[in-house]
């Protein structure tokens, strides 16, 4: 249903501010416009990041964070480094080093390459000797051409953020609808109206938070946005005795290797599984699965006999250009977007607050991402 469908949705509760999409972006403004003191709604069509942020692999990284968004990761890694401050609790947050290595003559230098930019923006990221690098992760190869080493890394427990979240928002007084798909949204008579199964909730001003679903909710309001869907395709090993303590990755992105506390390890990067995000439908590539552990035991030899206990994949969402969609809708008045954000999960909590900030009438932090420049033409 568009901004110009004529058919009346009958009105229900009425908030000052309704946020669609209840990941860590969405929750994140949820919770931040609710302690600026607005009745604020958080609809999502299943739980309070189930989606793509509780299917992630939580890494919080500099080395994969474009260039651009460096100043937004550094002040987002932070947020989750002092994550009991400000969302009450700890989602299994850990901070730790993190290295990014190259094998290949053509890694070597888009290492190099990358290095330079994110150390032009601010990022603590450096070049190290093999011997530094071992000194850093002692079960390291042996192989790698080049390593580069950032302080500033870690990972979040994916599966218990929604948790800590749920909380922090119930707390604050956001009304919560889980498990309660949006299927349109009409315009006007100052504000907003979302067709729910059972309830029509209003509200005065208009959140998308839905990460790939983002192309759909904005065609509701009349808007051409198109975006990617990206399939990633993740694995966790059974428990074992420990074989790296910090955060391992590759200059390609074709690997992200860490180790929870519980012994088990996390295999992740750029290796795609197949999904048809319409059905919220994904398939394994058996193929992709294969690589990408043969690439982590590469890397880590200790991982030579360790058994996989489950594989499963989470969508991520990019735009045209690769950079976020953080702002105001064109033409709609206090209508909102928020979602795309390269490496999202170490940024994602300051996006949340300065897209919060926005709609509370202050002047945010540091610059947005307005949506005008992707919208299509006809």
């Amino acid at each position: 249903m568009s901004v110009n469908d004529k058919a009346r949705i009958p009105g229900g509760e009425t908030f000052d501010a309704a946020v669609v999409g209840a990941g860590v972006m969405g929750a994140t403004t949820a919770l931040f416009l609710a302690r600026g003191g607005m009745r604020c709604a958080l609809i999502d069509a299943g739980g309070v990041c189930r989606e793509a942020s509780g299917v992630n692999a939580g890494t919080l990284t500099l080395h994969m964070t474009r260039a651009a968004l460096i100043p937004y990761a550094m002040r987002g890694w932070d947020m989750w480094k002092n994550a009991p401050d400000w969302l009450g609790g700890d989602p299994g947050v850990c901070t730790t080093d993190g290295l990014s290595l190259a094998f290949t003559a053509q890694e070597a230098a888009l290492l190099e390459e990358r290095v330079e930019a994110r150390r032009a923006q601010g990022a603590p990221i450096e070049i190290v000797t093999a011997s530094r690098a071992r000194e850093i992760e002692p079960g390291l190869t042996d192989d790698a051409r080049l390593v580069a080493h950032c302080p500033m890394d870690g990972y979040v427990t994916a599966n218990l953020t929604g948790h800590t979240y749920r909380r922090a928002l119930v707390e604050a007084g956001v009304r919560l609808y889980e498990n309660a798909p949006v299927t349109g949204i009409e315009a006007g008579d100052g504000g907003f109206r979302l067709a729910m199964a059972g309830v029509a909730p209003r509200a005065r001003r208009l959140v998308l938070a839905g990460g790939v679903w983002l192309e759909d909710m904005l065609a509701w309001l009349g808007l051409r946005i198109p975006i990617k869907a990206l399939v990633n395709q993740l694995i966790v090993t059974e428990r074992v005795q420990p074989v790296m303590r910090s955060v391992l990755g590759i200059a390609s992105g074709l690997l992200s290797l860490k180790q929870f506390a519980n012994g088990t390890v996390l295999v992740g990067g750029g290796w795609q599984g197949k999904g048809d995000r319409a059905r919220h439908t994904t398939e394994i590539v058996p193929d992709n699965l294969i690589g990408n552990l043969r690439l982590a035991r590469y890397v880590v030899p200790a991982l030579a006999e360790t058994r996989i206990v489950r594989a499963w994949l989470g969508f991520e969402a990019e735009t045209s250009d690769a950079l976020p969609l953080v702002g105001p809708l064109r033409g709609i008045a206090e209508a909102y977007a928020i979602g795309c954000v390269h490496s999202g999960y170490t940024s994602g909590p300051y996006f949340g607050r300065l897209l919060a900030q926005r709609i509370l009438g202050q002047e945010p932090e540091m610059p947005l991402f307005d949506a005008d420049r992707l919208l299509a033409t006809p």
